[in-house]
């Protein structure tokens, strides 16, 4: 790819500023907007149409997770690359199901940050060789781990979606009675999808008239 378009989104001004140097005399590289949260990444990702997006994991108002599975709602091919200090074994596979298709520690040198950018803008998946090894125990680990499901309670903001989701609710309808944007609708549906460890939107429905019928 000759001229990678970049989003940068991050809550930290000076993460974001050491980003935008560390790309700054790359010619194949050029940053196009940046995001101090979840939110703002996912409209300018809207918007811009980046070639890749670098996203923190850790940020208010929507966190990189539910950040990742909204661009990947909007955009299916949307190429994403975490960034950030977290290198726990369920968090990168979490980024990963939720849509990111790298995976990069902050404290890694400059060069390997470069190299991930460029094969991830290519569609190539990268993740540095600790924190592979970091994957695959923990994938091991789940092997004989007894499955768990709704062992995390739905938010009051969840419980209000589902139960307009059973009402028959679309997403537009449902972001204008909670006065939310689509795309943040869109991404609480894929966590309450998570939580109650359903498949889809019907599943879920079926889940909310049966159980939130009485409020």
């Amino acid at each position: 790819m000759e001229n990678i378009r970049i989003l940068i989104v991050d809550d930290h001004p000076m993460m974001r500023e050491a980003l935008q140097t560390a790309l700054a005399d790359e010619p194949d590289m050029n940053v196009v907007g940046e995001a101090s949260n979840g939110v703002e990444g996912v409209r300018l990702a809207a918007d811009l149409k980046p070639d890749l997006i670098i996203m923190d994991l850790l940020m208010p108002n929507m966190d990189g997770l539910e950040a990742i599975a909204a661009i990947c709602d909007i955009n299916p091919q949307a190429k994403i690359m975490v960034s950030t200090s977290l290198e726990d074994e369920e968090k990168i596979l979490a980024a990963i199901q939720a849509g990111a298709l790298g995976y990069f520690p902050k404290t890694a040198p400059r060069t390997y940050l470069l190299e991930a950018i460029r094969k991830v803008a290519d569609g190539v998946p990268y993740l540095p060789a600790g924190v592979a090894q970091k994957l695959f125990k923990g994938i091991r680990e789940m092997k004989n781990a007894p499955p768990h499901v709704n062992d995390e309670p739905l938010t009051s903001r969840q419980r209000e979606i589902l139960t307009l989701l059973g009402e028959g609710r679309s997403d537009s309808e449902i972001g204008r009675i909670l006065h939310l944007e689509e795309s943040t609708v869109r991404s609480h549906v894929h966590r309450i999808l998570q939580r109650l460890g359903v498949e889809n939107r019907s599943q879920a429905v079926a889940f909310a008239n049966k159980n939130l019928k009485s409020g």
